[in-house]
């Protein structure tokens, strides 16, 4: 599968169909499966021997006269058995257990890596909520498919056979009502499954469209709030809660209505009807009587675990289908592992690029556009190594998109973007995006250190490196000012920090990493202005060498680029230094008459 983003698999999966590729994950722990299967059979085979034993007791109680002396070596069987069975029953039961950590385990790992190895199209497109949804609960449903789900329906299995096979021993024509039980037991079942599996799925995907709205509202809880719409978020919320329940309840309907409940009935009776009669024609005794009955109520194992076990299975294949779809969603970005790798210079060029957001191909859009319509057309500019390029233009005109054709978050429809006179397309994605450093406008810091959050970039940095970079930054004063300083833990995106702190702790983040492109989407438009000329200043010294294209509206940002960007409406319309365009452009002129945000 085409991947942004690849590590190496534990094992490859298929991923053909939700059954195989459970399958494929459970190959791998077939020694436990063996020792789960052979603890089922045997569990069931001396779950047998109790009935039996006991048809023998009752014949030695009612000889004449009473054979007394036989009922202790009886009952010493009983109990040796019974401790054996409680053995191979915890072997089954643990067993299992570690099947469903292990696939639950592995099932993550897989989706982790393959959300990371997504591109920004899938993540555009993929509500949060649904997705930690599958990567959760729906896993979890997998785990508890196999313990008690699977472990369950193998154990009855295991005792549905048993009477088949033990019962004949005391007459032939005894097999008769358990067959007919177990061929309408499995059409029961089979029609309970294929109604359960649909519902199963509308359950799995309801609860996805539940944990989506509620993920919203609370990562939009500052929103919400503003606007005094708790009520309106609260009936929502309902909505989808009553959806939630009302396939839950289809869902109990359906294990409500469970057939072999009904049939183990009718099987109880009519066998023991059929041992009577056979008792009154003097072909069985009472013990075996007993005994054929007692074999009958195993039944009742299979028949009412049932109705959990299968329901639980079903839940866990629509698990898997959720997760396998979410995992198989076409990428469209390849990591190009064997791409150029060497180190980049920084020159950057557009040859008649346009890009358009589409369905399925490129995500949505972070600026207000159309699907169909162009937000790049027909761009075309070149920028010499360690040039300083200034992007402005209108809400809207592109500004941010262009810079992420630079770094392949997106690929271009048309055109070619170039990074050293080589297609970015041609380059190995990894080393493309080590060279190349973007600071966005909404700073993402993680729930780590402050030195971490730094050092994310590089990982192999010293304390050195990250204090030297945070001085860069202008960030070092007000980092030392924490209690604990450098090993600060910041909260969840860095709420705990102003606008200005989260923005200069990015960007020593992009200076210790030394890339040789440096993108900074409007990433000073939080800082105060008394903090303004010392950042101004380091970024100045950080664009020195280096290549730097800068989204702004900050006019002394614009003034000192060595080339500017005019974008309107996804066109270029103009290109320059600050005093030729001036001159030449009216649109440049119009953004310093009006002072506004361009």
């Amino acid at each position: 599968m085409v991947s942004e983003f690849s590590i190496p698999q534990l094992y490859r999966t298929d991923r053909r169909g939700a059954v195989r590729w459970i399958f494929s994950h459970l190959i791998h722990q077939w020694f436990l499966m063996v020792v789960m299967f052979f603890g089922a059979f045997s569990n069931a085979a001396l779950a047998a021997v109790l009935p039996i034993i006991i048809g023998r007791a009752f014949d030695a109680i009612l000889a004449i006269p009473p054979q007394v002396q036989k009922l202790l070596p009886l009952v010493i069987i009983i109990v040796i058995s019974q401790v054996i069975r409680g053995g191979l029953q915890w072997c089954r039961n643990f067993s299992a257990e570690v099947i469903a950590q292990r696939m639950e385990r592995n099932i993550r790992n897989e989706i982790y890596i393959s959300l990371l190895g997504k591109s920004m199209t899938f993540h555009s497109l993929q509500p949060v909520g649904d997705t930690m949804a599958r990567a959760t609960n729906d896993v979890r449903e997998i785990n508890m498919m196999f313990s008690p789900g699977i472990n369950l329906v193998v154990g009855s299995a295991s005792f549905l056979l048993i009477p088949l096979i033990a019962a004949p021993r005391y007459h032939p024509s005894l097999i008769l009502v358990p067959l007919l039980f177990i061929i309408a037991y499995f059409l029961s079942l089979w029609q309970y499954v294929y109604e359960l599996s649909p519902i199963s799925d509308k359950v799995r995907d309801s609860f996805g469209q539940l944990n989506t709205s509620i993920a919203e509202a609370i990562d939009g809880i500052e929103t919400v709030k503003g606007a005094s719409q708790e009520g309106y978020e609260t009936r929502r919320i309902e909505v989808d809660t009553r959806q939630f329940r009302d396939h839950s309840v289809r869902q109990g309907n359906v294990e409500a209505r469970f057939l072999p409940l009904l049939l183990l009935s009718f099987a109880e009776a009519g066998g023991l009807l059929h041992a009577i009669i056979l008792f009154q024609q003097g072909l069985i005794a009472v013990g075996d009587v007993v005994a054929y009955f007692g074999l009958i109520q195993l039944f009742g194992f299979p028949t009412f675990i049932s109705l959990f076990a299968y329901s639980q299975v079903s839940m866990g294949l629509a698990g898997a289908r959720r997760i396998l779809e979410l995992i198989s969603r076409e990428n469209n970005l390849d990591q190009n592992a064997g791409g150029q790798s060497e180190k980049i210079k920084g020159e950057i060029e557009f040859c008649h690029v346009t890009f358009t957001y589409e369905p399925g191909n490129n995500g949505s859009s972070p600026e207000s556009q159309t699907e169909s319509e162009p937000v790049i057309k027909d761009v075309s500019f070149r920028v010499k190594p360690g040039q300083t390029v200034a992007i402005v233009g209108q809400t809207g005109s592109g500004k941010t998109t262009l810079a992420k054709l630079v770094n392949r978050t997106y690929d271009v429809i048309q055109g070619q973007v170039l990074v050293d006179g080589i297609d970015v397309r041609a380059w190995n994605l990894e080393v493309l995006r080590n060279h190349i450093s973007v600071i966005e406008q909404d700073i993402f810091l993680f729930s780590r250190s402050v030195a971490d959050n730094i050092a994310f970039g590089r990982q192999d940095a010293n304390m050195t490196e990250v204090e030297k970079a945070a001085r860069s930054a202008q960030a070092h004063d007000f980092i030392t000012e924490f209690k604990d300083g450098y090993q600060t833990t910041i909260g969840e995106r860095g709420v705990t920090l102003s606008g200005g702190q989260r923005q200069r702790l990015a960007l020593a983040r992009a200076f210790l990493t030394d890339p040789s492109i440096l993108i900074l989407d409007d990433s000073t438009s939080s800082i105060d202005s008394a903090t303004e000329d010392k950042i101004q200043q380091a970024i100045f010294t950080a664009s020195k060498g280096r290549t730097t294209l800068i989204i702004t509206h900050r006019l002394s940002q614009i003034r000192w680029a060595d080339l500017i960007l005019v974008m309107r409406r996804g066109e270029l319309v103009a290109a320059g230094t600050h005093d030729t365009l001036m001159q030449t452009s009216k649109a440049y002129r119009r953004i310093f008459a009006d002072d506004t945000q361009v």
